[in-house]
């Protein structure tokens, strides 16, 4: 359970008011659709993230906020039970567990695949969890998404959200792990 929910943690975060949203719509492929997102600025989302492995399932409830110097994730169980803070800046990663449990490093990755015994790309999933590809690293189309740095990036369905097209629900995959997100509510630009 540690191992996941740390991982849980460092994939997603919250801030701002909620954005109400519409009915399920396909992921939008071209460039013109995903270029607006690059633009946003301040965003949130609350939802749920599922980490499959080989041997292993772990769910956890996800809160990712995201600032133009900071990422803020936190991942917690039932009732906020093993609740896991994440804070990525470009210093680095600081990991909070709760009880003077707190982790550093400068390595964002390096930190999370120690803790976790997974390499997760926690630097590119700021640009994954909002639908597109992270630039410059070159990315390939494949039917409802893209696949970059050999991760799989597939958007089962998406939302509106203000004038943007978020996920509502996506996949993360290599050959060894899995991650579903959930995404219940998003918030933008402090709206």
């Amino acid at each position: 359970m540690k191992k996941t929910s740390l991982l849980v943690s460092v994939l997603l975060l919250s801030a701002c008011s909620m954005v109400t949203t519409t009915s399920d719509l396909a992921y939008q492929s071209n460039v013109d659709a995903q270029n607006n997102l690059y633009d946003l600025r301040h965003w949130s989302f609350e939802g749920r993230i599922a980490i499959v492995t080989k041997n292993d399932v772990e769910q956890a409830n996800i809160s990712w906020s995201h600032l133009p110097s900071e990422e803020v994730i936190k991942l917690s169980g039932p009732l906020g039970q093993g609740a896991v803070l994440i804070q990525l800046n470009t210093e680095g990663v600081t990991i909070d567990r709760g009880g003077g449990d707190v982790k550093t490093s400068a390595d964002p990755e390096a930190l999370i695949n120690q803790e976790i015994g997974l390499f997760v790309p926690v630097t590119s999933l700021r640009y994954w969890v909002v639908g597109v590809p992270e630039k410059p690293q070159e990315a390939t189309k494949i039917e409802n998404g893209f696949e970059q740095m050999g991760w799989r990036n597939q958007y089962k369905a998406m939302q509106s959200v203000k004038n943007y097209l978020l996920p509502r629900n996506m996949t993360v995959a290599n050959e060894t792990v899995k991650l579903k997100l959930f995404i219940d509510q998003w918030s933008l630009d402090g709206n």
